[in-house]
């Protein structure tokens, strides 16, 4: 005790502290220059699409030179790579710190999520609301993080049949509950804006796991509460 405080009053830091004062430092930069990196590696994808995206406006007959759209190619690459965020994020991520222990088994429903997607046939968006439950299995997880689940695959090119079926094996995979079901109902604008062009029609898909495949009596309680019927 006496040789620290002797070492202190001289203005000598100890070894150990010297240690971890510069294993601090060499964390601290490899934690910047990996950002920077990334960073770096974010811009130059960002050039490269907008890049992409002068060449189609040039094709199309525009002026890409004319005030209206001097900025445009930029701003639709970075709303790409917005829409398209999904691919940077995983399931581990966002639940890995929501996943809580609690004797509960009842039927939880989470309804009406928004959800905005591309499909990737045409890369026109569709749109509409998820309804997702689950059969808890000593497992619950934090509500909004359902939300979560659908915010990352829909925000990639999609159909919404994947869609559906990869929001509810990512929650079953997760969870390990005792059932989940996912019901999307989704508007999409490849039928509104092009083709057949129908203003009214909503595609509706599901997928049904463990017990709300198995037993017709907890499905028909998860689409009442869900949908109404």
């Amino acid at each position: 005790m006496e040789f620290h405080y002797a070492t202190e009053m001289n203005g000598n830091v100890p070894i150990d502290t010297r240690l971890t004062k510069c294993i601090e430092s060499k964390q601290d930069d490899l934690c910047k220059k990996e950002k920077d990196s990334k960073e770096s590696e974010v811009l130059t994808k960002t050039s490269c699409i907008e890049k992409a995206y002068c060449t189609i406006l040039s094709e199309l007959g525009e002026n890409t030179e004319r005030e209206g759209l001097l900025r445009t190619p930029l701003r639709a690459a970075k709303a790409m790579q917005f829409f398209t965020k999904g691919y940077q994020e995983t399931i581990r991520d966002i639940l890995n710190d929501a996943i809580f222990n609690e004797n509960h088994d009842e039927v939880v429903v989470v309804k009406d999520i928004d959800l905005f997607s591309l499909c990737e046939h045409h890369l026109v968006p569709f749109f509409g609301k998820a309804h997702i439950a689950y059969l808890p299995n000593k497992k619950v997880v934090g509500l909004s993080k359902l939300a979560r689940v659908v915010e990352i695959f829909s925000r990639r090119l999609q159909v919404q049949e994947r869609l559906t079926k990869q929001i509810a094996s990512a929650i079953h995979e997760a969870l390990e509950p005792a059932g989940v079901a996912v019901v999307i109902e989704a508007a999409h604008m490849c039928m509104v804006m092009r083709g057949v062009q129908k203003m009214n029609a909503k595609t509706v898909t599901s997928v049904m796991l463990g017990k709300f495949q198995t037993d017709a009596r907890t499905r028909e309680e998860f689409l009442s509460l869900a949908l109404g019927k």
